[in-house]
């Protein structure tokens, strides 16, 4: 964590400072820059109160009219208001300046490596606690990307791979990504879209059916241990809600499998599903869902991971950190390549 001192950072303080006050926190003393934010400036902020916070303020593009600050806030509050506290605790938010305050969390992030049945219990503990009865499915907005059918689902990642067809021209390593897209993602795409057609119609699934209010879930969205910190006693703190929402729980699974930087083992998949939907009480058809959409998802991640390609994604990235773009456009090709790498067809 840095300290600033520029014009805009005596800004951000300030923003900090009303914030700070409006939660009866005190006032804010310091600021710094915290590592890791993708889409978004975090910092951790000092208070004269002797507790830390931390302020984030959100990304905003005319071309991704997402409003991350909502749907975090209102997942957080829905979360913490059924006494769930294995998240950040939401405080104070700004809509005009798209930014909220939080609860600081310490802890650190698990590497795969680490991962063991515990932590898979402490993703589905949180899911199912969110979700506890009365559910109310209904009490949110749809998450980011939500699908209320198969079709939805197939529509998402033909959204995204159609998106990937003109690469920005001034990415560095842009060819070789167009490469790998037109060769090697699209061909794996139509053959997977081809079996999932095959297994719904086997598995009596119809396309276009829409989920009924009780077959969906709230979902954390881009849920795995990316977003998540272990503390000193181990506990699990999920953190990162800005897509959160009303959706099927086969997206919610399907990502928590797909997601790349901290991959969670395939051989945890059965025992994940069994558990969730006994916990969300399933029927059949949602179960087989989780299963047959799998590898539409690794292709939608492997789309995800190539979104640094794209206009906005670059744009996206300078907001959130203004690095070295050239080796995460080489690190990100890779994997892409590893990600369509897992798909069998």
């Amino acid at each position: 964590m840095a300290d600033l001192a520029s014009p805009a950072d005596q800004k951000l303080l300030a923003l900090a400072n009303r914030l700070v006050g409006s939660a009866g926190r005190g006032r804010a003393t310091t600021l710094g820059r915290l590592d890791g934010g993708k889409n978004n400036q975090v910092y951790r902020v000092a208070t004269d109160a002797g507790e830390d916070v931390v302020l984030k303020s959100y990304f905003s593009d005319p071309r991704d009219p997402r409003d991350r600050l909502a749907a975090e806030w209102g997942f957080l509050k829905h979360t913490w208001s059924r006494g769930v506290r294995v998240v950040p605790e939401p405080l104070a938010s700004d809509e005009a300046a798209r930014a909220g305050l939080y609860g600081f969390v310490p802890g650190r992030k698990l590497l795969a490596s680490e991962l063991k049945p515990q932590h898979i219990d402490a993703a589905i503990d949180f899911v199912l606690a969110v979700n506890a009865a009365p559910r109310t499915p209904q009490a949110l907005a749809p998450a980011s990307e939500a699908c209320f059918s198969l079709a939805d689902h197939i529509a998402t990642v033909e959204r995204r791979v159609a998106r990937l067809a003109t690469l920005d021209p001034e990415a560095p390593h842009v060819q070789q990504a167009q490469r790998l897209v037109d060769e090697v993602l699209l061909p794996k795409w139509n053959a997977v879209k081809a079996r999932l057609l095959s297994d719904a119609q086997d598995s009596g699934l119809k396309i276009d059916r829409p989920l009924l209010p009780e077959e969906c879930c709230l979902s954390p969205s881009d849920f795995g241990f990316h977003n998540a910190l272990a503390d000193e006693t181990g506990r699990v703190i999920f953190l990162d809600f800005e897509y959160a929402g009303r959706d099927d729980p086969a997206k919610l699974v399907s990502d928590f499998f797909c997601q790349p930087e901290i991959p969670v083992s395939l051989n945890y998949h059965a025992g994940f599903l069994t558990r969730l939907a006994d916990g969300l009480e399933l029927d059949e058809a949602g179960r087989a869902r989780c299963r047959i959409l799998l590898d539409a998802y690794r292709v939608k991640w492997s789309c995800i991971i190539l979104n640094d390609f794209l206009p906005v994604g670059a744009a996206r990235r300078s907001f959130a950190d203004a690095g070295a773009w050239d080796i995460r456009c080489q690190n990100q090709i890779r994997k892409a390549e590893a990600k369509i790498g897992e798909i069998i067809v």
